[in-house]
């Protein structure tokens, strides 16, 4: 047996859907896979389908839909007109940087008098602070436009004020109870904005500002838009779908120069760059300056014109990357081991483990602990709160990372008189406090997970987009999905569910044996299946057996060769979960058939087997049951079900016979 390493949470699936697919598949001429995605995914009428696929600029949004964009436009320009002196404040992860460079050509190609400034990390924190305000003060600073930061900067703002700068915020973090009173603040998620999408990251509310200043949306741009909405998780949904797609194509083909030394020295291939590579290649090194070093040092790579300046900048980042993964592996070591003390003297108490990570270490580099809690919590699926401690002072500043259901920035508003500062989102937030209250804070954490999660929550979670027969996984199907790209957040690449699939032929491949390749399906058609470190299986898994995998789907080319490929995420096998259906069974499906009256064969099994709950391979003894029985006929592709069937019992059919006979046979040796 082989045990599922999550719990697979496969989408509903109903005969309404079933006729939306239908009818996005003939209008939009797709295969009916990536019809049923489609639908999966909201998407389920030809217009609402036909701007996912392909939406352009024509759909962004109209900038001064978003609440204070007229205010803030009006001031930037009368600062331009003035040439009053105006500072970018930025925040030093991907998405400050790409904001605080996106504004940089902006107001580079409006000709205004500026400059930029982002906080360190480690010495300054994040957000707008009133030693950066008093410096902006000394060198005649008239106006300060914030990006992807200050939402939170009630007192910070006001004290601008009182040394006569105005502050313009834009950001995108969910705003406090109280909002800065500064001379404009756009942010999509204020309570009375009307903004019709809400998911901009703070580098798309930037480019938002620079539409309404240009009176144009600056694609040129896309690019920095495209790095910062990866980079910081946003759904790729609405106008971050177009952006992104904008970005991507603009970085495969008028590369900037920045952008194409950060590839250089990536080992980064521009020509085929999908939006994992940003997420995995160009973000960290993005990040890794204002981690380890200075976000300026990232600015510099995407504001320059210069190549040379931009390889030595693009060298300079991709060593404080390898740097970063040093520290990293570093910290995580420690910490996991601090965590596992904390499991032995729980169980030596004879009490649960905490519900909720909270770990701290002093020399902790504040740069790279989100990093740690994202690894803490792969290991561990539990909430998880990383923090550095300062020796000096005892105050400690925090990354944490949370499981699904676990809502951090709700959690941490229940503990805010613990905190000095807290900010972010339901996965993902920052907080400091002093080293004193860390016990508290710890308890008030576990408290509230206990509370809000129940006990399915705690367990992993696959979610399956639809069951999927092997015949369906053509390249043609595959080489269609890539419509539904570019993948991420929001919009993950589809998991499909290959339920009870024969297994062909198994064996592992690669350095120790350490990879497992399958051969599934039993017929002319064959799927080959990579599992990455899975070659333990491969002693479990009998050629023969019905097996039910999860993967996504890819193509493989390999010496001029282009084949089907099923990337696995997990497999389960139980030789004793054979099963048989019931006459009700049966009539369920023939009814559905009924209903149907005529269906194309191809991908009518899966869809059956969502329908019914029902395994592929009792779907196609049930259609071959009453195939036998005359009540459908299948021939030239199609199926069609007899109007007014003579009435006979199941037991009619040697088909239905054999297999009951198997079955019960099979339980006996069982």
């Amino acid at each position: 047996m082989i045990q599922r390493k999550t719990r697979w949470a496969v989408a509903p699936w109903s005969l309404t859907d079933e006729d939306k697919a239908k009818n996005l598949a003939a209008g939009l001429s797709v295969p009916p896979l990536v019809a049923r995605l489609l639908v999966q995914r909201g998407y389920d009428d030809v217009a609402a389908a036909e701007r996912f696929l392909r939406g352009g600029q024509e759909h962004f949004h109209d900038p001064y839909l978003l609440l204070g964009m007229k205010a803030a436009v009006d001031r930037i320009r009368l600062a331009g007109a003035r040439n009053e002196k105006i500072r970018i404040y930025g925040d030093y992860d991907a998405d400050g940087v790409s904001s605080t460079s996106l504004l940089v050509h902006l107001f580079r190609s409006l000709q205004y008098n500026f400059d930029y400034y982002i906080p360190h990390r480690a010495l300054e924190g994040y957000g707008l602070n009133n030693k950066a305000i008093e410096l902006a003060a000394a060198e005649g600073i008239g106006l300060i436009v914030t990006v992807d930061t200050g939402i939170s900067a009630v007192q910070e703002i006001e004290n601008a004020k009182q040394l006569g700068i105005d502050v313009v915020v834009t950001d995108h973090h969910e705003p406090p109870e109280q909002i800065p009173q500064a001379a404009a603040v756009v942010n999509p998620k204020q309570a009375d904005c009307g903004y019709p999408f809400k998911g901009l990251a703070g580098v798309g509310v930037a480019f938002k500002l620079a539409h309404a200043l240009l009176e144009r949306p600056p694609l040129e741009w896309a690019d920095i838009v495209c790095l910062g909405t990866i980079a910081d998780l946003m759904p790729l949904k609405d106008e971050n779908r177009i952006l992104v797609r904008y970005g991507l194509e603009r970085l495969r083909s008028h590369t900037s120069v920045g952008f194409r030394a950060l590839a250089e020295a990536g080992g980064i291939e521009l020509d085929g760059l999908t939006a994992t590579n940003v997420a995995f290649g160009m973000a960290p090194r993005v990040n890794a300056a204002g981690r380890l070093d200075h976000a300026k040092r990232a600015v510099e790579l995407l504001t320059t014109e210069d190549y040379d300046n931009a390889i030595l900048a693009a060298i300079g980042l991709d060593s404080l990357n390898k740097e970063r993964q040093r520290v990293v592996e570093s910290i995580v070591k420690e910490a996991e081991q601090q965590w596992q003390t904390k499991v032995a003297e729980a169980a030596e108490a004879g009490i649960d483990s905490p519900p909720v990570i909270v770990l701290a270490g002093e020399g902790w580099n504040v740069g790279v602990i989100g990093i740690v809690a994202s690894k803490l919590l792969e290991r561990n699926y539990k909430p998880v709160i990383i923090l550095g401690i300062d020796e000096q002072t005892g105050m400690c500043k925090g990354s944490a990372r949370s499981i699904e259901g676990f809502d951090l920035h709700a959690a941490l508003t229940a503990c805010d008189e613990l905190l000095d500062h807290y900010g972010g989102h339901q996965a993902a937030a920052g907080m400091s406090l002093h080293r004193d209250r860390l016990l508290e804070f710890e308890g008030r954490l576990g408290t509230l997970a206990s509370e809000w999660l129940s006990a399915d929550d705690w367990i992993p979670k696959t979610s399956v987009d639809l069951v999927c027969s092997v015949n369906e996984a053509t390249l043609e199907t595959i080489t269609e999905l890539a419509q539904l790209e570019p993948f991420g957040m929001g919009n993950p690449s589809p998991r499909l569910l290959f339920q009870r699939t024969e297994l062909a032929d198994r064996r592992t491949i690669g350095k120790e044996s350490k990879h497992l390749k399958l051969s599934l399906g039993g017929g002319r058609r064959m799927l080959d299946g990579i599992g990455f470190s899975m070659g333990m299986l491969a002693e479990k898994l009998k050629p023969g057996s019905k097996i039910d995998v999860i993967g996504e789907l890819s193509v493989n080319e390999w010496n001029g060769q282009r084949k089907p490929q099923l990337q696995l995420h997990d497999v389960h096998f139980d030789p004793a979960a054979a099963d048989f259906p019931e006459r009700e069974h049966f009539g369920k499906v023939y009814q559905r058939l009924k209903q149907l009256g005529q269906a194309p064969l191809e991908g009518l099994n899966a869809r059956l087997s969502q329908q019914s709950g029902l395994s592929l391979e009792t779907v196609e003894l049930m259609l071959d049951v009453f195939e036998e029985l005359q009540f459908i006929e299948r021939g030239n592709g199609q199926m069609i079900a007899a109007p007014s069937p003579q009435k006979q019992d199941l037991s009619a059919s040697a088909r239905y016979r054999e297999a009951k006979q198997q079955f019960e046979a099979s339980q006996l040796l069982v």
